[in-house]
Parts: C-alpha cells; sequence; structure tokens
C-alpha cells in the first residue's frame, strides 16, 4: 500500500493539519517542521494523491490555446480537437479556452501576452510566429506567474518555456526521402512553398529537406523557396510563374501547415498526378487528394495528441511536476493513400 497523509504525519511526528499546511505550502510553519516532514516525504516514499487534493480543495485550471487569427483547414481541426479536450477534461477540474488573436505583427502578439494575468489564466499554449518581441513576451508571461507552452510553431528554447510539437527538421528530411525515393533517379527540379520563411518550423523544415536531397538525391535540385503568405491571388501569380520558368518540375513539397492554397494553384497549373508532391498535416482536403491520387503523401503530427500534450504539461508545471517526456513526445507520421484509415467515429 503506498503511505498515506496518516502515515507520513506518524513518521514526521506532527498533526495531520500540520502536514496539510506544508503540502500545501502555507504559511504559519515553522522551518524545522517543514524540514521534518519533507525528510519524512523522502524516507517513506510519500507520493502526494494530486487528483485528491485538488478535489478536496476545489483547484481549478484555467488555460488558453492563443491561436493566430488567420488560418484554414488544419487551424480547424485544431480547433476542434481543443473543443473535445474542453469537455474531457472537465470533470478535473480543468477549463480550457480558445483564443484566435495571433496575427502577423509581432509588437500586436507581445501586446496581447502583456494583456495577460495569472489572475485570469494559470497557463497557455501559443501558436505565433518566432520573433524577439514574442520571445521576451513569453519569458516576460512566465515571471508574471502563467505558465508558457510553444505550441508547434518554433521558439528558441532559451526562455525556459515547454515545447510541444514534431521535430520540424526530422520532419522536412522525411518530405525529401519520400520526394527523392518517388522520384526513382529522374532529374529535375523540386519546387519548395512555405507561407512565410519567417517562422521557425519552416526554417527548420527547409533546412532538414535540403540536406537530405543534396546528400541523397544529387540529380534532385531544390529551388528557391516561395513564399505565398496565404494569399490566394500571390500563390496562383507565383507558381504559375515558377512552372513556366521551369519545365523541368518533377514535383513540390509544400511545407506549410495549412496546404490547401498552394496545393490548388499547383492542380490549377499543372497535372498533379504527373507530379511527386508531398504536404504537411491530415485535413479533410489532403485526406481527398491522397485519396483521388494529387496528393503522394502527407507527413502529419496527430492533432488530438497535440491538444492533449500541451495540456498535460501546463497541468504538471501548474503542479510543479516535470512533465513526462516520453508521453508527450510527438511522432511524425506519414500518410499514403494505401494507408489512410477512417477516423473514429464514436
Amino acid at each position: 500500500m503506498r503511505p498515506t497523509t496518516k502515515d507520513l504525519a506518524r513518521a514526521a511526528g506532527v498533526s495531520l493539519a500540520t502536514v496539510d499546511r506544508v503540502l500545501n505550502e502555507r504559511a504559519g510553519v515553522r522551518a524545522e517542521t517543514v524540514t521534518a516532514v519533507h525528510e519524512a516525504i523522502a524516507r517513506i516514499g510519500f507520493v502526494r494523491n494530486l487528483s485528491a487534493a485538488n478535489l478536496a480543495r476545489g483547484r481549478v485550471y484555467r488555460f488558453a490555446f492563443l491561436l493566430p487569427v488567420a488560418g484554414d483547414a488544419f487551424l480547424s481541426t485544431l480547433e476542434t480537437q481543443i473543443a473535445e479536450a474542453a469537455s474531457a477534461f472537465a470533470p478535473e477540474g480543468i477549463q480550457i479556452q480558445k483564443r484566435r488573436g495571433i496575427g502577423g505583427d509581432p509588437h500586436q502578439i507581445a501586446r496581447m501576452l502583456a494583456e495577460l494575468s495569472p489572475e485570469d489564466l494559470d497557463g497557455v499554449a501559443i501558436l505565433a510566429p518566432e520573433s524577439p518581441q514574442v520571445r521576451d513576451a513569453m519569458a516576460r508571461l512566465q515571471d508574471r506567474g502563467v505558465q508558457v507552452v510553444r505550441f508547434l510553431s518554433g521558439q528558441t528554447s532559451d526562455i525556459g518555456a515547454d515545447a510541444v510539437g514534431i521535430d520540424n527538421r526530422a520532419a522536412g528530411a522525411t518530405a525529401g526521402r519520400l520526394i527523392g525515393r518517388f522520384c526513382a533517379a529522374r532529374p529535375g527540379q523540386i519546387l519548395v512553398i512555405a507561407d512565410t520563411m519567417n517562422a521557425r518550423d519552416s526554417v527548420e523544415r527547409r533546412q532538414g529537406f535540403d540536406q537530405v536531397i543534396t546528400r541523397d538525391f544529387p540529380g534532385l535540385t531544390a529551388l528557391p523557396s516561395l513564399e505565398t503568405h496565404g494569399d490566394r491571388q500571390r500563390t496562383l501569380t507565383i507558381l504559375h510563374n515558377a512552372y513556366a520558368n521551369h519545365p523541368d518540375i518533377l514535383g513540390a513539397y509544400v511545407l506549410a501547415s495549412e496546404a490547401r492554397l498552394p496545393l490548388e494553384a499547383i492542380a490549377d497549373t499543372r497535372d498533379p498526378a504527373g507530379q511527386v508532391i508531398v504536404a504537411h498535416e491530415r485535413t479533410e482536403f489532403t485526406e481527398a487528394l491522397l485519396l483521388n491520387g494529387q496528393l503522394d503523401a502527407v507527413i502529419a503530427q496527430n492533432p488530438g495528441h497535440l491538444v492533449r500534450s500541451a495540456i498535460r504539461v501546463m497541468r504538471a508545471r501548474c503542479d510543479g511536476r516535470q512533465p513526462i517526456a516520453s508521453q508527450e513526445e510527438i511522432r511524425i507520421e506519414i500518410l499514403l493513400q494505401d494507408n489512410l484509415c477512417p477516423r473514429p467515429r464514436w
């Protein structure tokens, strides 16, 4: 049997009330008594039941997902998963909300973070592009007592915040390997299409992609990155010009999480069935293209796992615990027409 608080009080030679005050870090307990309780914890192997303790004192966790204003299919999928998680975690005293307020201006994002307070929130998962302003605002938010999780998009780790998402350099390398193999030693050029190359995840995916293509597939040339900035007309124009200027294009790597615009523009410009095309993230749109042969592979990360992992990490930090690294590791998934299993419906 695991030691109980009664066993701990007996081992420390104090009352149950004193044990409660020490465990909850309340004032009014002498330093030597605190030391005695902690020594007894180590001696008898006491592990606190945080769920029971939180239930007893009515503890509520208040978490928010801060998402971009602009977004399409993948962002919609994330919102669905956040809503499902909000229902699933509610019985555990966890309140979850989403706010779509992240714009493209780093100063606007920094101002948004500056308005957050520990009186309103215990933790936030932030999907925002990297910039010095955002990095510093996240660090200040943590200093104010709000737990911060870098969600999906890359932010440097020097602010001490946790990160949830796949290894983007490995994801880009995986795309390079797939395209290289699917091209079957044919020489030619590969389009690389991003929303913006100012995002760390885009840069890291491009680095991984280039490393594999350059090292292992010398007959292929990865063209300079094309940035769509989420604009439909711009996307059509730059892809039309790219195909016109490079007649030996064999395929394309869409490294942005929102793949709809570039994939639609590719189909409007040249027959996708005659190319090797790899994109990111499983959505209803990319599923349909996989099934009809307009897309060869999708590199995905499970959105439900992403959301649940961010919640567990924020809760662990609020409880003063270390997150379980193996549980929160987000794996890279490779989806093909042949292994695209239907989503479970409950």
